[in-house]
């Protein structure tokens, strides 16, 4: 076998989910995530540290070991493994095993490894929910086909957060709670959010009408975002995902009907 079978091979199991080996690597995979996940989360109680800490600390390695061979066969079965490594899912697979090395410099790090369960994304592929996995993508790209409309909605919230902040701080004063215009600018971010903690309210007449204002406006721009999303989800639908990987850059989201990469142009 030549290897370039032998990496087109190993991509198969490892990035495919449409063959049996392919799924019983990413069921194996994702039931390792999750035993790694509840081991970090026994060791962070006390008791359980305590009594069997030394035995959740050599599974925890044996764990990352694992992780860490999975990490590499990825980067040996892709003809880009910067490119990968680059990816969502290669930097997630990175940061699910560096804080156990760092541990080792750094104590208590190790219990950074939770990061671990957003590596259960990968359970669309596992079930062949193509439907989910494209509204996914869907949902991908509609925000970053907005993203400059977004950031023209944040920046106009951020102006109204330092007008309504700056107002409140001459109008109540440090006596009411405002003691300083950055603390006035939190206020105006928990009212205009309608979150409202209650740990600062205004006292004066004017102040409240103010707040007033504040509050009905934040159920206004509530609705901006998700309008802005919804137009361009809209304008983004396309036909089905798949849920093959590019073999030469990682890429997924394809299309069902894909032939060539939409990222690379390679042959798929």
């Amino acid at each position: 076998m030549t290897q370039k079978s032998w990496k087109d091979t190993l991509h198969e199991i490892i990035f495919e989910a449409d063959t049996p080996a392919g799924k019983l690597f990413d069921v194996i995979l994702i039931a390792s995530i999750v035993l790694s996940v509840v081991v970090v989360m026994l060791d962070s109680v006390k008791a359980i540290q305590q009594s069997i800490g030394d035995q959740l600390y050599i599974v925890e390695w044996v764990f990352t070991a694992l992780f860490t061979l999975e990490y590499l066969v990825r980067l040996m079965s892709v003809k880009k493994p910067v490119r990968y490594a680059i990816s969502f899912f290669g930097v997630i697979d990175l940061l699910a095993i560096i804080p156990t090395y760092l541990s080792l410099f750094i104590p208590g790090s190790q219990f950074l490894l939770v990061i671990r369960v957003l590596r259960m994304l990968r359970i669309f592929r596992v079930l062949k929910l193509t439907k989910f996995l494209g509204e996914a993508h869907l949902l991908r790209r509609a925000l970053f086909a907005s993203r400059r409309k977004i950031f023209v909605f944040l920046f106009s919230v951020l102006l109204v957060v330092v007008i309504f902040g700056s107002m409140m701080y001459l109008i109540e004063g440090e006596a009411n709670g405002f003691t300083s215009i950055p603390r006035s600018m939190y206020w105006a971010i928990v009212t205009l959010t309608t979150v409202g903690f209650g740990d600062i309210t205004p006292q004066t007449p004017f102040g409240q009408m103010v707040a007033s204002v504040i509050m009905i406006l934040g159920y206004g721009i509530i609705a901006v975002p998700t309008g802005i999303v919804t137009v361009e989800m809209s304008n983004a639908f396309r036909n089905g995902i798949s849920t093959q990987a590019c073999p030469h850059c990682s890429s997924e989201g394809h299309d069902v009907d894909a032939i060539y990469c939409k990222i690379c142009g390679e042959l798929l």
